[in-house]
């Protein structure tokens, strides 16, 4: 076969979830898979994660830094020249106007869904209004549609009853750089001084529950004698200044380490150093961060909503996301509780088992046979 694979964001310097996914997903399928021709189209950066090409693995780069006239204009264009047998768009959306069989992975369809509030971030909801826009158009053009858990596939058919193509879970993954490591304070000395501390990926995106969680920390820095810090990934200053004024708990302000985009290379340590990790989304079709700090040894306090009990497993730490009382007390007692601690953290280093970006690629390339012997 020759298959195409839109990865546009793998290079660029600050990837987030879906970049990470494509570019390991590509990485694995390049270990297993030395039979079938890939193409691999590739927007501007230069931040190449150990990726090279190979007999059988071609890199293209398209150099339009606009996504939507990048996706809808290059890509096409480019993929009529090589005239793959299949094409695989790895985040959400793909061309509206492209006749190669397509296979799509809709990470969620929380676009499609009813909206609360607004992101802070522009950038995030021009996002948010081309999903809306292109999804419905390409669906019934895919020849399979690909999610990442049991939760969101169910979620996809309920909600898009007449959607045509098959969907099917396939689980992510997590990079094998994270793992327990000795002396992670060499590195995350960088981002806070302290040698303990609560570690959480914040997010402009409401979904990602920012506000309850720093407000659930207040609390439970009110409530103890020696609150440890909270160190907040990928959230700046300025608007954790505000959360912390809107909410009134400005008190806590000096407690809060914001040093924003975390490298994926540090992020290691930065797990292994904190006491515990905070993914209190309330929203989440999978959660990688999730098993990075699991197969860290580091105990995750996670939402019982959508995704996360499914790949957290049944033995996780899970509260109502939406309750800052139930989340700050369950920080207390992971902090005051060892026994219970060191369970949940042998829990954590079983429980990433049961995932890897190897299973991930084989699972694909089984899809990408399948359609083939079926065409």
């Amino acid at each position: 076969m020759k298959i195409a694979i839109e990865a546009q964001r793998i290079f660029r310097e600050n990837k987030h979830g879906m970049d990470f996914v494509a570019l390991e997903t590509i990485r694995h399928l390049q270990m297993i898979d030395k039979d079938n021709e890939y193409f691999i189209f590739v927007g501007p950066g230069n931040d190449y994660q150990g990726l090279s090409e190979s007999d059988n693995f071609h890199f293209i780069k398209l150099d339009n830094s606009n996504y939507a006239i990048w996706e809808q204009l290059s890509l096409p264009c480019a993929v009529r020249k090589v005239k793959p047998d299949l094409l695989h768009c790895t985040s959400n959306t793909a061309p509206i106007c492209c006749k190669t069989p397509l296979v799509l992975t809709l990470h969620d369809i929380i676009f499609l869904e009813k909206r609360n509030t607004k992101s802070l971030s522009a950038y995030q909801n021009l996002g948010w209004y081309y999903r809306r826009f292109v999804v419905p158009k390409i669906l019934n053009k895919c020849k399979t549609v690909i999610t990442v858990s049991e939760f969101e596939a169910q979620r996809i058919r309920s909600s898009l009853p007449n959607l045509k193509p098959e969907i099917q879970a396939v689980y992510n993954g997590y990079s094998s750089h994270f793992k327990e490591i000795e002396n992670p304070e060499s590195i995350s000395k960088k981002y806070i001084p302290h040698r303990d501390f609560i570690f959480f990926l914040g997010n402009t995106d409401p979904k990602k529950n920012t506000v309850r969680t720093i407000k659930a920390y207040s609390i439970y820095a009110k409530t103890v004698l020696n609150p440890l810090p909270l160190l907040i990934a990928d959230l700046s200053k300025d608007v954790i200044a505000e959360i912390l004024k809107q909410e009134n708990i400005e008190f806590v302000k000096h407690l809060i380490f914001a040093p924003g985009y975390i490298s994926n290379k540090d992020l290691p340590y930065i797990y292994n150093a904190a006491k515990l990790f905070l993914y209190t989304s309330l929203r989440e079709s999978f959660g990688i961060p999730m098993l990075e700090a699991m197969a860290c040894g580091t105990p995750v306090i996670t939402s019982n909503t959508s995704a996360m009990p499914e790949i957290a497993g049944s033995g996780a730490t899970l509260v109502d996301p939406f309750k800052e009382e139930q989340i700050a007390s369950m920080i207390i007692r992971l902090i005051d509780d060892k026994e219970y601690y060191q369970l949940q953290v042998k829990y954590g280093l079983e429980r990433v088992k049961h995932f890897s970006w190897k299973k991930t690629a084989q699972e694909l390339l089984n899809i990408y046979t399948s359609l083939n012997s079926k065409s």
